[in-house]
Order: structure tokens, then C-alpha cells, then sequence
């Protein structure tokens, strides 16, 4: 298991969480996600063996949210 903390820009409100953590949660081996608005961080736990780092970031880009 990896794990990772992405700083997002463009999280305001309690529809962006939901946003991140229903999209990603959804992809084939990650096993946890949380968002920290006040952070501007998504931490995910995932497995590199079923998912890369660069489709959980295009996951969230998808949502209209920019990982810096």
C-alpha cells in the first residue's frame, strides 16, 4: 500500500469533499481517502499494483479541482 498527500486547489465547501472522496473511493484499489478543506490536502491510501498516483490526480482534476 502507498500513501500519499495531494495539495488541491479550488476545494470551498462540503459538496468538494464529497466531490474527491466519492470519485476516487470509487477506483479499483484505493482503500481509504480524506480531505482536509482547511489543509487543502487529500490524503489516499491505495494499492500501486491496481491504481497509479496519476489516475487518482486526472480522478480529481476530472472533478474540476487542480492538483498542485
Amino acid at each position: 500500500m502507498q500513501k500519499e498527500s495531494l495539495t488541491v486547489e479550488g476545494m470551498s465547501c462540503g459538496h468538494c469533499v464529497k466531490a474527491i472522496e466519492g470519485s476516487v473511493g470509487k477506483l479499483d484499489g484505493v482503500k481509504s481517502v480524506q480531505v482536509s478543506l482547511e489543509d487543502k490536502k487529500v490524503e489516499v491510501e491505495y494499492d500501486d499494483s491496481q491504481v497509479k498516483i496519476d489516475d487518482i490526480k486526472e480522478t480529481i482534476d476530472d472533478q474540476g479541482y487542480d492538483v498542485v
